[in-house]
């Protein structure tokens, strides 16, 4: 296992596509409901506890061997929102190109062939993470962290705010990531006997909500 690799995979320079994507939290930051690092912090608590898990434990599905197909048809299940499965599909295909690249491997080939159109971001980054030698925890904990440090890195952005404070609240966060990306591992070995219904499908509304009427202005800085 190369934990070189995971460095690697969880770099924001990573050519992903993240960048383009806020998680959410250029909707928040117009609707007042994330205006300062206390805000933000409890913005990406609540994305950590049920977008992170779900995409976490779909991630470590993946690294462990599951059938994409069968993880990509739970992905959309838990993804009530077009606009969002839209948008997971798109960073799902930008991460399997920088991935095969990187790390080329029949299984990611197989992906792409499978779905020309780009499968879920979260079961790329697992199938991506096996290709790189690493496990599902390993992939869990970037799927976690992807959940938080995007959005963190987007009101930046959006605000102005302090990148040290941005960064402070990422690493007030730090141990719940750990304890999200067990969780999320612990779910996806549970997957191996029992199926994709054993994952989590934590749900989130108010961010489907906002990613619909996100989806809709005319001008935004941000793709999601």
């Amino acid at each position: 296992m190369s934990r070189a690799a995971l460095l690697v995979l969880a770099d924001g320079r990573f050519p992903a596509g993240g960048h383009a994507h806020s998680g959410g939290a250029e909707a928040a930051c117009k609707a007042g409901r994330i205006h300062d690092a206390a805000t933000l912090e409890d913005f990406c608590r609540g994305r950590l506890h049920t977008a992170g898990l779900t995409a976490a434990a779909l991630a470590a599905a993946a690294a462990l061997g599951l059938d994409p197909a069968a993880l990509d048809a739970a992905a959309d299940a838990r993804t009530p929102s077009p606009a969002l499965r839209t948008a997971a599909r798109r960073l799902g295909r930008q991460l399997l190109r920088a991935a095969r690249a990187t790390w080329p491997a029949a299984e990611l080939e197989s992906l792409a062939a499978a779905f020309p159109r780009g499968a879920h971001q979260p079961v790329v980054l697992g199938v991506t993470a096996r290709a790189a030698g690493l496990g599902p925890l390993d992939a869990a904990h970037v799927a976690a962290y992807e959940s938080v440090g995007g959005p963190a890195t987007a009101t930046v952005r959006l605000l102005g705010l302090d990148p040290f404070e941005a960064s402070g609240v990422l690493a007030r966060l730090a141990p719940e990531l750990d304890a999200v990306a067990a969780r999320a591992e612990r779910a996806a070995l549970r997957a191996r006997s029992q199926g994709p219904e054993a994952l989590p499908a934590a749900s989130s509304p108010l961010l489907d909500i906002s990613a619909e009427v996100h989806a809709d202005w005319p001008v935004r800085l941000f793709a999601s």
